[in-house]
């Protein structure tokens, strides 16, 4: 490799492991959860997508009397949270459920690639192919249940089990919480936004008792207006409230979940839709995005009053965190050049089996052999397409691993699409600093400083609930540690 190429070039592996081991060890007398103690009896687990920690430090400190002011004077806030590398919904959410990164999970993005499955629809004669779990695998993606879910036509193909169909849940290569908490006997809900978080099943299909993934890119467009969103959100809401009094996500009799939880998309879509997201480089949001941030808060309100109501909220563990962030929060920083390929003189079309751009570029090669021309020409166009960093492995051997990646220098956004004035998907600060809020009211209030990542919330779970940490597949591989400075009291 040339001398110019090598200071664009850093391994894979420890950029998508995240923050580095050391930094992630803790003294063996940190305090934890004590399970023996504990009176934690279920866990509300919420992801607002997009939700920053600085969203969060600004929302509790100009609405003093807001659900996420209370809950933080009663928990543990990580000013220095940190999502998956890639910081896409997919392995954002697979970090907080299974205590895994992408090299674990083998979850890389929602749209990515496998040299070792065939296209839908094929006789599994060639191998090598995109992998797409969004709204594009519903039987009708125009009806808010997918037309009844999804699709098996549309999936994938494992030619090593006969040509069958690879559901998300099967793609999955490690366990989640859901599956350690069924096991043990606990009831599991989950609510989210494509029929495609059937992901969220773990590898045994049947990890969620009650699923319920009303389609958000439905013929009514709730993406396309931050009120539509929130109107959105509001369905999967009233699920959660009927499993906290004691009924399933649609109204029938059941039981409380040892585990529930939703993500919310009001604050996502105020961040990336034109005339919305931030006025400054401080995050202050705009009209939309606050209107959103606040239909968010009264929600979880919604959520509190229910768990009072049911007398259930000392013996909830409520944690509200995010899949990803969003880039730029700084909106002078916005930069759309168009889609990277279309910038590289010379990359031709049938060099990318797959390529996967939003504020981030993965890249999939059709010839693995072509890695140090590909990244030549990138590295060549390196101003022109913004580029700050690119990433390789050569010596991966893992048929998901992307063979390039490319961060772009901080605001610029690869995606094609004119409507969006944020994204995800990077690794930069604004992509994967999020929130992290751990709340009961036996903590005492306390902000950790420290640096943590959301693939920590899996084993907290677990441990809150009395289980251990170590039944998670990817806590074991990754030795990832339980949240630290986590105290339940009794008084």
């Amino acid at each position: 490799m040339s001398q110019r190429n090598r200071v664009f070039n850093v391994a894979l592996t420890s950029i998508l492991s995240g923050v580095t081991a050391s930094a992630l060890a803790l003294p063996s007398t940190q305090p934890v959860l004590a399970a023996e103690d504990s009176t934690i009896k279920h866990v509300l687990l919420i992801s607002v997508d997009g939700l920053h920690s600085v969203d969060l430090a600004n929302y509790v400190k100009v609405h003093p009397d807001s659900t996420l002011a209370k809950l933080s004077n009663r928990g543990v806030t990580y000013s220095k949270a940190f999502s998956s590398r890639p910081s896409d919904s997919f392995p954002g959410l697979t970090a907080m459920i299974t205590g895994g990164t992408p090299r674990s999970t083998g979850v890389y993005y929602d749209n990515s690639y496998d040299r070792k499955l065939s296209p839908p629809g094929s006789d599994c004669s060639k191998v090598g192919t995109e992998v797409v779990y969004d709204e594009s695998i519903d039987i009708d993606p125009d009806k808010l249940d997918g037309g009844g879910g999804i699709d098996p036509k549309k999936l994938p193909l494992d030619p090593s089990k006969g040509c069958t169909p690879v559901y998300p849940h099967s793609f999955l290569r490690v366990n989640t919480i859901f599956e350690v908490i069924k096991a043990a006997g606990g009831r599991t809900a989950w609510s989210d936004k494509h029929p495609a978080y059937d992901l969220v099943n773990g590898p045994s299909g049947k990890g969620v008792d009650d699923l319920y993934t009303p389609e958000i890119n439905n013929a009514d467009n709730p993406t396309s207006d931050v009120k539509k969103t929130e109107a959105y959100d509001d369905i999967k809401v009233k699920a959660i409230l009927n499993e906290i009094r004691g009924k399933t996500s649609t109204g029938a009799a059941s039981s409380v979940p040892t585990i529930f939880g939703m993500n919310f998309q009001a604050v996502s879509v105020g961040q990336k839709l034109p005339g919305n997201g931030y006025q400054d480089a401080a995050g202050t949001p705009s009209k939309g995005l606050e209107d959103a941030l606040t239909h968010t808060d009264q929600s979880l309100g919604e959520m509190v009053a229910a768990l009072k109501s049911q007398r259930l909220y000392g013996s909830t563990l409520i944690i509200v965190s995010a899949k990803h962030g969003q880039s730029p929060i700084d909106p002078t920083k916005l930069k759309k050049p168009g889609s990277l390929l279309k910038l590289v003189n010379g990359l031709q079309p049938e060099s990318i089996a797959k390529a996967t751009e939003d504020d981030v570029a993965l890249l999939w090669l059709t010839d693995q052999n072509q890695t140090p021309e590909v990244v030549n020409l990138l590295t060549a166009s390196q101003a022109a397409a913004s580029i700050k960093r690119i990433y390789i492995d050569p010596a991966t051997s893992d048929s998901r691993t992307p063979d390039i990646i490319v961060q772009p220098i901080p605001g610029v956004i690869y995606t094609t699409s004119t409507k969006k004035i944020a994204e995800h998907g990077g690794f930069s600060v604004d992509d994967t600093n999020v929130a992290l809020l751990v709340s009961n009211p036996n903590l005492e209030r306390k902000k950790v400083q420290s640096i943590v990542t959301t693939t920590q919330i899996a084993p907290t779970i677990l441990k809150a609930l009395g289980l251990k940490p170590r039944a998670l597949k990817a806590v074991r591989l990754e030795k990832t540690h339980v949240l630290p400075e986590l105290e339940l009291n009794d008084d």
